[in-house]
């Protein structure tokens, strides 16, 4: 699971008919790639969300027959990204280390 955040609505017409009736969004990942979703939770542009992927995808969308390798899983109701993998600040001087076996 990664967490991306929507930046748009896709439209198109003429789908496959795996992909008749979803609906897809753009997602926006961290080093700002764009990515395409198919999205059962009615997502917004702007919303953070979670996203699953692979065969996990096709589950989440409640039929393993719908063709995606991305769908939205949720909407995030709240978090920190500017807090999000800044390491926090050890109490300890220096890392601990194995004894030594001789010992």
């Amino acid at each position: 699971m990664e967490i991306n955040q929507v930046v748009g609505t896709l439209y198109c017409t003429e789908r496959i008919e795996g992909l008749r009736h979803c609906s897809l969004r753009i997602l926006k990942d961290k080093k700002g790639k764009l990515l395409v979703a198919t999205d059962p939770v009615g997502t917004r542009p702007g919303n953070w969300v979670f996203t699953v992927s692979g065969s996990a995808g096709r589950y989440a969308m409640g039929d393993p027959n719908i063709m995606t390798d991305l769908t939205i899983g949720g909407i995030i109701d709240a978090w920190a990204p500017e807090t999000v993998a800044k390491p926090e600040a050890s109490s300890s001087a220096s890392p601990a280390t194995p004894r030594d076996k001789a010992a």
